[in-house]
């Protein structure tokens, strides 16, 4: 007598970002940071709509746009890339690295 196998589904893509709308969720805190801030300062004011949500719309439409097809973290790679030196030197040494210093803890 044969016994089945038990199966389970699983996801296909186990690592796969957290998408809302489109956007990753660090494009929508920058959106949402932005239409804080400007409806604080501009909320009141006649320019409300065109500031708060004409610059909000903008960003939203940039991001959208200009990351589409592209892989997540496009635009902070992008940034990483242009502030990078162009070439390398092996024999360069560490500015970052620091020999650790062990402190002297005083018995008293």
């Amino acid at each position: 007598m044969e016994e089945e196998l038990l199966t389970s589904s699983v996801p296909r893509a186990l690592e796969m970002k957290t998408k809302i709308l489109g956007f990753e969720l660090p494009d929508l805190l920058l959106i949402f940071m932005n239409m804080a801030i400007t409806n604080l300062v501009f909320g009141g004011t006649s320019l409300r709509y065109p500031l708060v949500w004409g610059t909000t719309l903008a960003i939203a439409l940039f991001l959208y746009f200009i990351k589409r097809g592209k892989p997540d973290n496009y635009l902070q790679h992008l940034g990483e890339f242009y502030t990078k030196p162009a070439m390398r030197s092996a024999g360069e040494a560490d500015l970052l690295y620091r020999k650790f210093k062990r402190k002297e803890i005083d018995n008293e």
